[in-house]
């Protein structure tokens, strides 16, 4: 027997070992296996990552291994410092406009805060470069629906960052509760981590290192607060949507996935903000119901749990871990990062028929964007699925803030006979920001 034959043998033992402790099934691990893994392109195009904080170096470590870092940007001194310690040839930028203007600029990897998103996406979709952006897409409903004819007008690539698209346990679920394995769905159980209630912050001066006004962007001129930016910026509805939109643009999606309604949405939002935020604190709402309706009646709820479950460590008092569950005429099958589990084992063990219709199939997010990039197909999360998934928690943090129920048109994008509602989709950008100058 040959090395090669005995490695791969060995590799697919630690593999199925490792599948069966995540409680994936023996058949659906073998198609894994067989599944080609993604490779570094050989073209080698050149990248340029804009936001090079924790998240931005992480993509950009992962978008390095199939293409060229040529060019870096941040508005922070000390995170662009960092990155050049990764990628010492890459020209630094603190104005990713100036990016933008480089020939040698193949693919842009979008790392930066939320409200900078669709910005940035919009300007290298019409700078010709294709763009992998992290989740959520968007800040508001009206930036996808800019993005989604974006990306229909100039033809460009576009992954968005909601990785769990690309993770065995996700795409398993999907693929069975699609196949109607669980009967026909009557609720999805979504829990995401709660979020966190400070304050109240005290304004300080602005670093030397660190561009406010630039950080800033479109949203409104305030004093410099250090809990505004970074890895709190999240809790800020300024600037993101708290955990509803960090953790729900991952865990929503899924149940839009699940549900086949991906490029669609609820006809019905209710929801509510279970604790009041503390004044000059952060703004997000930390803990929270979230009810939506779909036309078929299915009900999809999504409400927060202790932050303390965001490893799978002990949780709620009902031992609940932040995922997402399945709830039909036939059983559950709940799954979340490195597990999935069924009402009755059987569910999962027993094979999809070969006619059944399987979603798409990625194991490996950014290199499916890259595989993309070259062969010009969809990616497995383009604009409008991006869009749609960051959409349904706008939507929810809508309902929140305006205290009561909302009709929704999903194909029509809008709030059904409330104009104040419809306000909500869009917000008003500091000038001299516009997309249209993008």
């Amino acid at each position: 027997m040959s090395m090669s034959r005995l490695s791969r043998r060995n590799f697919i033992r630690t593999s199925a070992a490792a599948a069966a402790a995540s409680g994936i099934p023996a058949w659906f691990a073998e198609e894994c296996q067989s599944a080609e893994p993604a490779k570094a392109t050989a073209d080698k195009p050149g990248i340029a990552l804009i936001g090079c904080g924790g998240r931005g170096r992480g993509d950009g470590n992962d978008a390095a291994r199939f293409g060229r870092m040529v060019a870096i940007c941040d508005v922070d001194e000390k995170n662009l410092a960092a990155a050049s310690k990764t990628w010492p040839n890459a020209e630094k930028f603190s104005d990713f406009r100036k990016v933008m203007e480089r020939k040698d600029v193949d693919v842009v990897v979008c790392g930066t805060v939320d409200h900078w998103h669709t910005l940035i996406s919009l300007a290298a979709m019409r700078a010709g470069k294709d763009v992998y952006c992290e989740k959520p897409l968007t800040l508001t409903v009206d930036e996808g629906k800019r993005l989604v004819v974006e990306q229909k007008k100039s033809k460009r690539v576009l992954q968005t960052g909601s990785q769990q698209r690309s993770d065995r346990n996700f795409r398993l679920a999907c693929d069975l509760v699609r196949n109607g394995r669980i009967g026909k769905v009557k609720e999805v159980e979504v829990w995401l981590p709660q979020g966190r209630r400070e304050g109240p912050f005290k304004k300080a001066d602005v670093p030397a290192t660190f561009n406010w006004d630039l950080w800033l962007g479109p949203t409104p001129l305030v004093d410099y607060v250090p809990e505004r930016t970074h890895l709190t910026f999240r809790y800020w509805w300024e600037y993101s949507g708290g955990t509803m939109t960090d953790w729900g643009a991952h865990h929503n999606d899924i149940a839009l996935w699940g549900l086949g309604l991906e490029r669609s949405g609820p006809v019905k939002i209710a929801a509510k903000s279970l604790k009041e935020m503390i004044p000059d604190g952060f703004t997000a709402a930390s803990e929270y119901e979230v009810e939506y309706t779909y036309a078929d009646g299915v009900v999809h709820r999504c409400r927060s749990t202790p932050a303390n479950a965001w490893n799978g460590a002990v949780l709620d008092p009902k031992g609940q871990q932040h995922g997402v569950k399945f709830i039909g005429a036939d059983g559950w099958i709940w799954v979340t990062r490195g597990k999935i589990d069924a009402s009755n084992p059987d569910l999962l063990k027993q094979p999809l028929p070969a006619s059944a219709v399987r979603v798409y199939a990625s194991d490996n997010h950014m290199g499916n964007f890259f595989d993309c990039v070259l062969s010009r197909k969809p990616t497995i999360c383009d604009a409008e699925i991006g869009h749609r998934s960051a959409s349904i928690c706008h939507l929810g943090t809508i309902a929140m803030r305006l205290g009561r129920p909302l009709k929704w048109d999903p194909e029509k994008e809008t709030f059904i006979d409330d104009a104040q509602a419809n306000g909500s989709l869009a917000r008003e950008m500091r000038k001299p920001w516009s997309y249209d100058a993008m």
